[in-house]
């Protein structure tokens, strides 16, 4: 196989192969991006496979910035595993996805077999976070966030820097807006960790 080149702060590509793509084992599939290794690369649960090329440095700088801050929680809690971007995780529904953030209870990462922890896990992260970027539609990540509450997630941050604006979502719960707010709560999924949006912001 072969890298496909995408420039830097394009817009994701949307390959609508279909019945192609499912035809690709979760093996088959986790191959195809360890041979694209600059690029994320999911897929939906109705096979079409989307590409996104690396952040930009405003993007990856708010990605580093807000991973340090939760990591700092997560090695206090000790309570579950953390994940940055490049890891994908095999939805119930079958897509594969890459959430920019995302925390799995340690009961269920250790009900795993190594194998499944070397590869995409198979489950739904309890927590999950997608901070918007540029060039990013906001129809196309809310629908995402569904799909992870859909999944199992009972938490997820959908964080816009450019409107200064966290959608939440929660199980069997309207989905939330904030605008422009100063901190926003993780419990009671995250027990104490509190974000202070303006590390975000800025």
């Amino acid at each position: 196989m072969t890298t496909v080149p995408v420039l830097i702060e394009a817009e994701p590509l949307t390959l609508h192969l279909g019945p192609i793509s499912q035809k690709m084992s979760d093996h088959e599939f986790f191959e195809l991006c360890q041979l694209n290794q600059d690029l994320r690369i999911e897929r939906t649960s109705d096979g079409d496979l989307i590409i996104m090329p690396p952040t930009g440095g405003e993007t990856g700088r708010r990605n580093f910035s807000l991973g340090v801050i939760f990591g700092v929680w997560v090695e206090k809690d000790g309570t579950g595993v953390a994940f940055d971007s490049s890891t994908g995780f095999i939805l119930p529904n079958g897509a594969k996805r890459s959430p920019d953030i995302s925390w799995v209870r340690r009961s269920r990462w250790e009900e795993l077999t190594q194998e499944e922890k070397e590869e995409f896990p198979p489950l739904c992260p309890d927590f999950v976070v997608e901070l918007r970027s540029r060039t990013d539609s906001l129809e196309a990540l809310q629908t995402k966030m569904e799909e992870y509450i859909e999944n199992g997630a009972q938490l997820g941050w959908l964080i816009d820097p450019k409107e200064k604006k966290v959608f939440i979502y929660r199980p069997e719960a309207a989905m939330v807006c904030l605008e422009n707010p100063e901190t926003i709560s993780g419990n009671p999924v995250l027990p104490g960790f509190v974000l202070h949006l303006h590390k975000v912001w800025s």
